[in-house]
């Protein structure tokens, strides 16, 4: 299990790095075809894995990075902490935000459903790991 996991945890590293290059076809080659995205601003879900990827373009910034902090692998969960720092396209604002994600994943590896907490969010992200 642990060379699973560890195979887990590689592939999710290299789909940030793929992303944070702009790589944006790469991080979504990690997403299975029927990937759900649940955000963290009530929005609709984003159902597809043409529709992930087309959301991972910049339309608000002009340079955006993820971090993942933390990864725990629990069967086909993921529990990640993440920093997000990002940079206003036209205002030049800078931004950084932390938050969880609950990544669920198919027999083949291929993330089925992503969930996305704030960061005072961490008890709901850690029961919806618990989740069947």
């Amino acid at each position: 299990m642990q060379d699973r996991d560890e195979e887990i945890v590689r592939r999710v590293r290299a789909g940030y790095d793929a992303f944070n290059r702009g790589d944006f076809d790469e991080a979504a080659s990690m997403m299975h075809p029927d990937v759900e995205y649940i955000s963290v601003a009530g929005e609709a879900p984003i159902r597809g894995r043409a529709a992930l990827r087309g959301w991972m373009e910049p339309n608000a910034g002009d340079r955006q990075t993820v971090e993942p902090l933390d990864i725990t692998v629990a069967g086909n969960k993921l529990l990640m902490r993440t920093r997000t720092r990002a940079r206003g396209a036209g205002s030049g604002i800078e931004m950084e935000v932390e938050s969880w994600s609950v990544w669920t994943l198919a027999d083949d590896l291929l993330v089925t459903r992503i969930e996305t907490y704030l960061a005072h969010d961490e008890a709901k992200a850690r029961a919806a790991v618990a989740r069947p």
